[in-house]
């Protein structure tokens, strides 16, 4: 009916004007209310002995019991949920995100994915802080290891049992600098299962091993 007033030039009456912008109103109002759900769903920060928990199914059974582990109080600000007394450091995930996703990474590392941090605090966003951390480690004020392992956990939560479901687990093994006549390896993704080398040539170049999904 609007559609067909205003192609021929009409004013459209002012009861269907009304009954428009009501309309309007509450498709406004829903909307806000399904972005404000989806923004508190995205921010909630789960209890401490559920981030640890999952935060340590990203560490090799071995290193476990003694790992650092680093997540979130109630306020979504980064913490320390529990000292270690080995060489692995775990990350809960990150309440500001939506999708979940925990990691685990040999301390010699720390000093890298610390600086990572900051600097994302600090807005930057994923170039400037490549670009960043790479002339620091060239120019000697930050300290990259020669070789280290980072693991990457993800998966699904069950909203009702809030356990992990279809957990995957990817490798990442780091050496700063090697390229692919360096290791042999091919520097552009492969198979699943099949290892090979991410950023090449930089301190960020490292091993990339996925393997297939169930």
């Amino acid at each position: 009916m609007i559609l067909g007033l205003l192609s021929k030039g009409l004013p459209i009456p002012e009861k269907v004007q009304n009954i428009k912008t009501q309309d309007m109103v509450r498709t406004i109002l829903v909307m806000t209310g399904i972005l404000f759900i989806n923004s508190a769903i995205a921010q909630k920060t789960m209890a401490a002995d559920w981030q640890l928990k999952t935060a340590l199914m990203a560490v090799p059974d071995e290193y476990k019991e003694g790992a650092k582990v680093y997540g979130y109080d109630q306020d979504g600000k980064f913490t320390t949920l529990r000292e270690g007394t080995n060489d692995y450091i775990a990350l809960a995930s990150d309440p500001k995100r939506k999708k979940f996703s925990t990691a685990a990474y040999h301390k010699a590392l720390e000093p890298f994915m610390a600086r990572g941090r900051e600097l994302k605090a600090a807005g930057k966003e994923f170039q400037k802080i490549f670009d960043i951390r790479e002339a620091e480690v060239k120019s000697g004020k930050l300290q990259m290891p020669d070789k280290a392992t980072l693991y990457v956990f993800t998966g699904s939560i069950n909203e009702t049992t809030q356990e992990i479901e279809n957990p995957y687990l990817r490798s990442v093994f780091y050496i700063p600098y090697a390229t692919g006549q360096s290791t042999g390896l091919p520097v552009s993704p492969m198979p699943p299962g099949q290892p090979w080398l991410m950023d090449p040539g930089t301190h960020r170049a490292h091993i990339m091993i996925s393997p297939p999904k169930k």
